[in-house]
């Protein structure tokens, strides 16, 4: 092939690179959405937060976050957190009840499927005046899914490190972000299971905050509804009140902040309350 048609073959797929980021204006809005193809940051001009009052029963959890948080804000040392454990009881919504609550954060969500171009967003992020609070949620991996390595090299840092003004808070239904089965069939094959386990689970090694999330009890599940209730100005006679909660956790099969506050939505909807 001569020097000309090469030439033509690489301006050729020179055009179809995306364009690159254009320097985002992070005054337009305090939260953003990573996306890629081409590579983009989207302001959201309104972020679905809870007030950090209402997510009753993970007070441990929340107070340590925060104090990550504001650590993180001010310039001083903070770990990367997973937050992990049972579905609906606040995991994401307090991640973003703490952005809420810390002033001097820039909020970016990145969708799990978009890990392999954490490093680009890196970049991107460092060496900006502002500071950010990285966001994934629902994290988790599969079989044979290898996107966990690039999640693995960007919490290390490499050998530039990790952009002192980026930390990075992801929430898993899972500990170790790997389905169990997957972890003990690893540990049933290889020469030496233990060194196959490792290169599985070692990722959730890679957050310094750790933060578990249990199932509520009824009592909790009580007070969620209460300070709802409260906060919306929904009235109703507690007695009545709790009859109706249980009959709808009855009917959803179990108890959580999720499912408390569905309870609340249609408690309002019936009582003509705008939420």
């Amino acid at each position: 092939m001569s020097k000309k048609s090469l030439k033509r073959i690489a301006a050729a797929l020179e055009s179809l690179r995306p364009a690159p980021l254009k320097a985002p204006d992070f005054s337009e809005a305090s939260a953003f959405v990573w996306e890629t193809e081409p590579d983009d940051l989207r302001p959201v001009q309104s972020v679905n937060t809870v007030p950090i009052e209402l997510l009753v029963g993970i007070t441990r959890s929340r107070d340590t976050l925060l104090a990550n948080t504001r650590q993180f804000a001010s310039g001083m040392p903070a770990n990367n957190a997973l937050l992990w454990g049972a579905r609906g009881m606040g995991k994401s919504s307090l991640v973003k009840a703490v952005h809420a609550t810390v002033t001097g954060l820039k909020l970016i969500e990145i969708q799990r499927e978009d890990i392999p171009s954490i490093g680009r967003l890196m970049n991107h992020l460092r060496g900006c005046e502002e500071r950010f609070l990285l966001f994934c949620d629902d994290l988790s991996f599969d079989h044979d899914d290898s996107h966990y390595k690039s999640l693995k090299a960007v919490l290390d840092g490499g050998i530039e490190g990790r952009p002192a003004n980026v930390i990075f808070y992801a929430t898993s239904n899972r500990r170790h972000l790997m389905p169990r089965d997957m972890i003990d069939n690893e540990r049933q094959q290889g020469i030496n299971p233990s060194e196959a386990v490792e290169e599985k689970v070692s990722l959730s090694d890679r957050f310094g905050l750790w933060l578990g999330f249990h199932p509520c009890t009824q009592d909790e599940f009580f007070e969620m509804i209460d300070g709802y209730c409260a906060r919306f100005g929904i009235e109703m006679p507690p007695e009545a009140l709790r009859v109706e909660a249980i009959e709808w956790q009855q009917t959803r099969g179990g108890r959580s902040g999720r499912v408390a506050w569905q309870f609340v939505t249609d408690l309002a909807g019936r009582k003509g309350i705008k939420l």
